[in-house]
């Protein structure tokens, strides 16, 4: 079974599960998710992610310990990848990096979207001049600002600007568009190929998962 580590803290199982849930409909695998404590509002800047990163190698411990085969790390800015990786004996994959390797696969110009001031900086380092460019949704500061109308409606926005600047594939930096379904919003609404960075990271665990399982 992979082990699924969300970078924020709920008691919410619904909300908890909600990535690896997406990826078992998507790819028939296995998935058990943990979040980290004392993050209500997650990873949103420097800060949050180094309180955060002893967490998540902690959980992705205590995860492979529990028997899981593979980890994921279900946050585009990769958090604490390289110390887990470190930590563990099993596969660590990223959402960023999975997200922009998929976007780089399909060798189009590519427009980034998320929730900090800057993109994640191994979003920016794999698309290099793919990037046309990114954009944070206006008023949109955490995940949490995600699930309001207004933050969806922003995020629309943001991804129509994304097009005019020449992309013709959008890169979700935040795995908070996955928590609200708005990779199908922006593929109805805009008809542009959207990656999904949830979707990515199955993707790729898919692929691993199944080896390992052999």
């Amino acid at each position: 079974m992979i082990g699924l580590i969300r970078v924020f803290s709920t008691d919410n199982p619904d909300i908890l599960e909600q990535h690896g849930r997406k990826i078992t409909e998507l790819y028939g695998i296995p998935v058990v998710s943990r979040s980290i404590p004392d993050q209500p509002l997650g990873i949103y800047d420097e800060e949050t992610e180094a309180r955060a990163v002893p967490k998540i190698v902690e959980q992705g411990r205590s995860m492979e310990a529990e028997g899981r085969r593979l980890l994921i790390i279900s946050c585009a800015a990769d958090p604490a990848i390289e110390q887990l990786r470190r930590e563990v004996d099993i596969p660590v994959i990223g959402a960023g990096s999975a997200a922009a390797l998929t976007a780089l696969a399909a060798g189009q110009t590519v427009g980034v979207m998320g929730i900090t001031e800057d993109a994640p900086e191994v979003v920016k380092r794999i698309l290099g001049e793919r990037s046309v460019g990114y954009i944070r949704p206006e008023g949109v500061t955490n995940t949490t600002d995600l699930l309001t109308e207004a933050g969806r409606e922003q995020a629309l926005k943001t991804a129509r600007s994304l097009l005019e600047l020449g992309a013709k594939t959008i890169v979700f930096a935040c795995t908070g568009f996955s928590t609200i379904g708005f990779a199908d919003v922006v593929r109805s609404e805009l008809q542009v190929p959207v990656i999904d960075a949830v979707e990515a990271e199955g993707s790729l665990a898919s692929a691993f998962y199944k080896q390992l399982a052999i």
